[in-house]
C-alpha cells in the first residue's frame, strides 16, 4: 500500500512538471475607429469625400494561440496559429489561420527553425517604421509589397551574437516549376535579413524576392483576355506584387526621441510595362521621428516618398499622429495624413492595387488624398 501511494504521488509529481514544462496562450488585438478621407474615386470619374468606420488603421485586428514545449536541455518545440480580422463587422482575412500557421524547433544555441505560413520577410520594416506599418505609412506608396504572408515556408532565426542576428526564409512555389508555373496560388519567395543592434542605434539589411506564381518570373502584366484568373488578376500589380526588395534602414537612440529611417529599391527582371504608368522599378524611402512625451504619450511625424520609372511618377506622404496609453494593453490613437502626387501618379493612403477606379480606392492621377483617423486599440 505504501509503495503504491510513492507511485502514485511520484505520477502526479511528474505530470505537475511536465505541465509546467508546456504553454499555451491565446493573444489577440482589437483595434478600431473612425476615418475621414478626402480624394476618394466616385465612380463616375471624379472624387468625393468618405466617412466610415474602420479597423485596423492603427494596427492589424487579430487573435492567435502560440505555445511551447519544453523538451530539456535547452531545446524546445513551438506553434503559433493567427487570424487577422475587421472588428467593424467581425469577418476573417481570408484563410482561418491567414497570417501564422507554424510549428518548428528553438534550440538557445542554436537558434529556431520554423515550418508554415508567416509573414514575409519584407515585413520586417515593421521596426523601422515610424508609424508601425500603419495603414497609412511604408507599405501605402509601394501598394503592399512590404506586408504579404508566405505559404510553404522554412524560416532560421538565429540567436544574438556581438550584437547581430540573422533571419532568412524559403517558401517553396509546390508547383513543378521550381518558380512557379500557373498551377499553384504562390510562386517561389525567399529572402535574408542581417539585424545590429546597440544601445544607441539599430540597423537592417534586407534583401528579398517575389515570384510570378503563372511563370516565375519578377514581374507580373494583367492579361484581359485571362482576366477571370485570380493568379492574372493579381499580376496588374507588376513590381509592386513580383520582384525583388533592396532594404536599408535604421533607429537611432536619443533619450526621449527615435529617429528612423528607410531606403527600398523595387526591381523586376525581364517585364515589360504593357499598362500607362506601370512601373519596372521603383525607389522607396523615409524618414521620421517619435517623440516619447511622457511614459504613456506618443508623438510621431514622418515622411514617405516613392518615385517609379515608365510614367509612373512620384508621390509623398506627409503624416503625423500619436498615442496615448491609457495602460500596458489599452491606447487611444490618431493619425492625419495626405498623400502629394505628380502629374501621372495616383497613390493612394492605403496600401491599393495599381490602377484608378473606385474599386482600387486610389485618387485621381496628380491630384492628392487627404485622411484623418482617430480609433482605440485593445491588446491581449
Amino acid at each position: 500500500m505504501k509503495k503504491a501511494l510513492l507511485a502514485t504521488a511520484a505520477l502526479l509529481t511528474f505530470s505537475a512538471v511536465a505541465h509546467a514544462q508546456s504553454s499555451v496562450t491565446l493573444y489577440g488585438r482589437i483595434d478600431a475607429g473612425l476615418e475621414y478621407m478626402n480624394g476618394v474615386p466616385s465612380g463616375n470619374g471624379g472624387s468625393t469625400n468618405r466617412f466610415r468606420a474602420e479597423s485596423g488603421d492603427w494596427g492589424t485586428s487579430l487573435w492567435g494561440i502560440k505555445g511551447a514545449e519544453d523538451l530539456g536541455g535547452g531545446n524546445r518545440v513551438l506553434f503559433q496559429l493567427e487570424n487577422g480580422f475587421n472588428a467593424m463587422n467581425g469577418q476573417a482575412q481570408g484563410n482561418l489561420f491567414n497570417r501564422w500557421a507554424t510549428v518548428g524547433i528553438a534550440n538557445q544555441q542554436f537558434g529556431t527553425v520554423l515550418l508554415g505560413r508567416e509573414l514575409f520577410i519584407s515585413n520586417g520594416v515593421w521596426d523601422f517604421d515610424p508609424f508601425g506599418q500603419s495603414n497609412w505609412s511604408s507599405a501605402s506608396l509601394v501598394r503592399g509589397r512590404n506586408w504579404p504572408q508566405s505559404s510553404n515556408n522554412i524560416s532560421y532565426q538565429s540567436p544574438k551574437f556581438a550584437g547581430f542576428d540573422f533571419y532568412g526564409q524559403y517558401s517553396f512555389s509546390n508547383a513543378t516549376g521550381w518558380n512557379g508555373n500557373g498551377t499553384t496560388d504562390q510562386g517561389r519567395q525567399a529572402g535574408a535579413q542581417v539585424t545590429y543592434t546597440s544601445p544607441y542605434f539599430q540597423v537592417r539589411g534586407i534583401y528579398d524576392e517575389i515570384r510570378n506564381p503563372n511563370n516565375g518570373a519578377l514581374g507580373g502584366i494583367y492579361d484581359p483576355a485571362n482576366g477571370g484568373n485570380a493568379l492574372n488578376k493579381a499580376n496588374g500589380n507588376g513590381a509592386y506584387a513580383y520582384s525583388r526588395e533592396y532594404t536599408a534602414m535604421a533607429n537611432v537612440f536619443l533619450g526621449q526621441f527615435k529617429l528612423q529611417a528607410g531606403y527600398q529599391a523595387i526591381r523586376t527582371s525581364g517585364m515589360v510595362a504593357q499598362l500607362p504608368g506601370q512601373p519596372t522599378a521603383l525607389d522607396h524611402e523615409w524618414g521620421g521621428v517619435t517623440w516619447q512625451a511622457t511614459p504613456a504619450a506618443a508623438l510621431i511625424g514622418a515622411v514617405y516618398h516613392v518615385n517609379g520609372n515608365n510614367g509612373a511618377g512620384n508621390a509623398t506622404i506627409y503624416s503625423i499622429g500619436g498615442s496615448y496609453n491609457l495602460s500596458k494593453r489599452t491606447l487611444f490613437d490618431l493619425q492625419v495624413a495626405t498623400v502629394q502626387n505628380s502629374k501621372s501618379a495616383n497613390y493612394g493612403l492605403n496600401a491599393n492595387n495599381y490602377g484608378y477606379s473606385a474599386a482600387t480606392d486610389n485618387p485621381i492621377p496628380g491630384h492628392s488624398q487627404t485622411g484623418v483617423y482617430a480609433g482605440i486599440q485593445h491588446s491581449f
